[in-house]
């Protein structure tokens, strides 16, 4: 069993080391929360003076800044208490949502408190509350433990060592775009008039050697019309072998990374992330390998299920 680098994820669950943390959390994990809680009590306060009100008075303006990273905590914490909870939204995982929620929030306070300075400004007082400034740095703190966090010295151990599991499929690379074909069908068009100018000059070359060897004299001359008759014959069939040879090497480029047929000699178990096993594949149908992880393979079941093979040896690829 091969282990991973400390900055990989790795394949084996049993290869996950557990963090030290606090109440079931690592400290990044606390810092969020604490600052979350800082952030979603000061909202309550008034953003301005001069009687100006709370974030929540101001119509739905409290969605992006405030309830949406309220909703990215709270999914921070369900992932520790309940593994098995929601792990993704979409696409994203918790902590691609959080910092996606984190990063919005940060500039929508930012935006606020640029907007209150400009009405300072033109009104020559100074209508920026303490509340906004107060949101606006710990909005930037979450940016920092979540967005950057992984460049963060004591922060970036909680993305390393992690059990690397399937994409998404909508995070999963695009396909290639087809070319048009447009371009072909303008050369066709280009070359149908010189093969038609060609096919005249063709035929007259072949009256001309049947004129040859009706009006042939004396058995070398005939035996000479014969010889290069089968001579063109034999560079014609040359030629189309090369054009078959040629055609061949053209079908067959040897591309790194797609995915492959494989044939077990006995029966193996395909497991999800958690290493439960989901399907077996045997020596009497081919599996199709999606992915090669070096030390795993990742099979597509007929039914669409998704697993690792972890035993990849004496394999017939296909």
């Amino acid at each position: 069993m091969s282990t991973a680098a400390p900055d990989d994820g790795v394949l084996y669950e049993e290869q996950v080391e557990p963090q030290p943390g606090t109440l079931g959390m690592t400290l990044r994990e606390l810092l969020i929360v604490a600052c979350w809680l800082i952030g979603f009590v000061v909202s309550f306060f008034p953003v301005g003076g001069l009687g100006a009100g709370s974030l929540w008075q101001s119509g739905l303006h409290w969605i992006l800044p405030v309830a949406v990273p309220t909703a990215a905590v709270f999914l921070i914490v369900l992932r520790r208490f309940s593994p098995e909870g929601i792990r993704r939204i979409g696409s994203l995982g918790v902590d691609q949502f959080a910092s996606v929620a984190f990063s919005v929030s940060a500039v929508l306070w930012v935006q606020l408190l640029w907007d209150l300075g400009s009405a300072s400004a033109s009104a020559g007082a100074f209508l920026v509350g303490w509340a906004p400034i107060v949101e606006t740095v710990v909005a930037l703190a979450l940016v920092v433990l979540t967005v950057l966090a992984p460049l963060v010295p004591g922060l970036r151990d909680d993305f390393q060592g992690r059990l690397e599991t399937l994409a998404h499929r909508n995070a999963n690379p695009v396909r290639p775009v087809i070319v048009p074909v447009r371009a072909d069908r303008e050369l066709l068009a280009i070359e149908a008039p010189a093969r038609e100018a060609e096919a005249p000059e063709a035929a007259e070359e072949a009256e001309a050697q049947e004129e040859d060897f009706l009006f042939a004299t004396g058995p070398d001359a005939v035996t000479e019309l014969l010889t290069a008759g089968e001579e063109d014959d034999d560079l014609a069939g040359a030629e189309e072998a090369d054009d078959e040879t040629h055609r061949t090497g053209e079908a067959q480029p040897a591309e790194s990374g797609q995915p492959f047929w494989i044939l077990t000699p006995d029966a193996r178990e395909v497991l999800d992330e958690h290493g439960r096993e989901l399907f077996t594949i045997g020596p009497h149908a081919w599996a199709l390998v999606i992915d090669d992880r070096g030390g795993a393979y990742v099979i597509r079941h007929d039914d669409g299920r998704i697993g690792y093979l972890h035993d990849i040896t004496n394999i017939t690829k296909g």
